[in-house]
């Protein structure tokens, strides 16, 4: 019974293993859920919906047992600009069932492992760029203000309001210091972001029971409908508008939201599995397909788009979860919460959700990210910083398609220098140099090689060793075989090629089946 599988268990022994930890990460997504459909400029309880249905419907079809699915930071950017160029949230939802749709036929053409061809550099610097676009955008909100463009082009806050500002600090402090604190570090049940939501409508209903100035006005309170009948409960739905289906603009959004959406996933799916203590893998195939149906059913009711997201992971692990069962409690509960209590949500000040994004923002793009690019060096550094900032400047797909260009023209370019050039000093300096050539040659090389052979000085020797290479681009043979008998001969090179095979690629076995050359080996 020891080694019995966690999947094995009766299901009464699986609730009563996981109870607690899905009841943890119901209080750590509560208010980022709320938090993320703000930053997305969506209605606060779109992020409820998405929680929802990432709890119950994608933790019952994934088959990681650790994974949390629900509204994610990282899309924030890319709904909020959305939303505001179609200028209606049902036409947005059309975007979410076409990103659904790919997802799903992502999952069924099996390609699980297409974060794994994107550059880390180029993923952690839109990570970095989304950090910084969250940042800016919960600034006014931080300040209980709105932010305004001037006619000169500067952006300025108008009409702070002391008791936001108040709050959002105290948020803050919360949530910087409150894991610091000895002895609360071991209170899984007491999240930041909860403790700071409470102190939040705590301090906010000081102000407004003693009729202070600084009561925070309701259009910066969170604003949930309160249903008073079951029609009322049907009626909390948003359905999208079919006619966003007409709408190129739609088609491009949902195409960008399934790759950024799927990327995101995979990279959390990968860090949920370090996480479980089993080191249960999960069949990547089959998790997209189910954020696929996740998604779709998402937008059908008016919910946000959501991925595996390793905040609320992270935090269902460490709460001791060890099956699925753990993410569908917290929808449940989340289903509950806005069923019954609602109106204790709408108590919540958005000063208070604008802090927990900062601190999301700030995380995603913290000084130490950046700094460990640096020290990678300008390889990595240049495509990461690249991304960042076109995120920022552009949007999220053009950013992420530039740092990928980027890191592509390094790849090639290291790939063309690879151990094969030697400085002319090194060349002037030595009477007998050996060029060793690497595993595999391909026509990148060619352009490194023939700068090396050229310059060669007459009179001396060079050892062209092929031992490790198992293939060598017939580019690369032409030009050895043109510099042995041509060029060394006219030159008194003398020239010793070692480890050359009659053929390196079935294709080319007529083509290349020997070289001839002057004073040397045969290749």
């Amino acid at each position: 019974m020891v080694n019995q599988p966690v999947e094995k268990l009766p299901v009464g022994s699986l609730l009563k293993a996981n109870f607690a930890s899905g009841l943890v990460v119901f209080l750590v997504a509560l208010p980022l859920c709320l938090g993320i459909a703000l930053a997305s400029g969506a209605p606060p309880l779109s992020g409820i919906i998405s929680g929802i249905v990432g709890g119950i419907v994608i933790g019952f079809l994934s088959t990681s047992n650790i994974s949390v699915s629900g509204p994610a930071a990282g899309l924030a950017a890319i709904v909020l600009e959305s939303i505001t160029s179609l200028g209606a949230f049902e036409l947005f939802l059309c975007a979410g069932l076409i990103a659904g749709a790919i997802q799903l036929a992502l999952g069924f053409l099996r390609v699980g492992s297409i974060a794994e061809y994107i550059p880390l550099a180029v993923i952690e610097g839109m990570l970095a760029g989304i950090g910084v676009i969250i940042i800016i955008n919960q600034l006014p909100l931080a300040f209980g203000s709105d932010l305004k463009l001037r006619e000169d082009g500067l952006n300025v806050f108008a009409d702070l309001h002391l008791g936001s500002i108040l709050v959002t600090v105290v948020s803050l402090i919360i949530l910087i210091s409150w894991d610091k604190i000895p002895g609360l570090k071991n209170i899984k049940l007491l999240p930041a972001a909860l403790v700071a939501v409470a102190v939040g409508i705590f301090m906010n209903w000081i102000f407004v029971t003693s009729n202070s100035g600084l009561a925070i006005p309701n259009n910066q309170l969170v604003q949930l409908p309160v249903p008073k009948s079951w029609g009322d409960m049907v009626g909390l739905a948003t359905f999208p508008n079919i006619s966003g289906f007409l709408d190129s603009h739609v088609w491009i959004t949902g195409i960008t939201i399934a790759i950024v959406a799927s990327i995101e996933t995979l990279l959390s799916i990968e860090a949920a599995d370090r996480l479980d203590v089993h080191r249960r893998i999960t069949d990547t195939n089959r998790e997209l397909r189910a954020q696929g149906v996740g998604n779709m059913v998402c937008s059908t009711i008016g919910g946000l788009p959501v991925t595996s997201v390793v905040v609320r992971s992270s935090a269902n692990a460490n709460a001791g979860a060890t099956h699925k069962l753990s993410a569908i409690i917290h929808g449940v509960l989340l289903l509950v919460c806005v069923l019954a209590i609602p109106f204790v949500l709408n108590l919540i000040p958005l000063a208070t959700l604008a802090a927990v994004l900062l601190v999301v923002g700030y995380k995603l793009a913290s000084p130490k990210t950046i700094f460990h690019f640096w020290r990678k060096g300008l390889y990595q550094f240049i495509p990461f910083a690249a991304t960042l900032v076109a995120v920022v400047v552009f949007d999220l797909l053009e950013g992420v398609g530039i740092g990928l260009a980027i890191s592509i023209f390094f790849v090639l370019q290291g790939n063309m220098k690879r151990a094969y050039y030697l400085s002319r000093e090194e060349l002037a300096e030595a009477d007998e140099i050996t060029l060793d050539l690497a595993e595999e040659v391909s026509f990148l090389n060619k352009a490194a090689i023939k700068k090396t052979l050229k310059n060669i000085r007459p009179g001396s020797k060079i050892t062209i060793n092929a031992e490790n290479s198992s293939y060598i681009a017939s580019d690369v043979l032409e030009l050895i075989e043109d510099f042995s008998n041509v060029y060394a001969k006219e030159n008194d090179i003398e020239v010793v090629l070692k480890g050359f095979k009659s053929d390196y690629h079935d294709a080319e076995r007529d083509r290349h089946s020997h070289v001839k050359v002057g004073h040397a080996a045969s290749i």
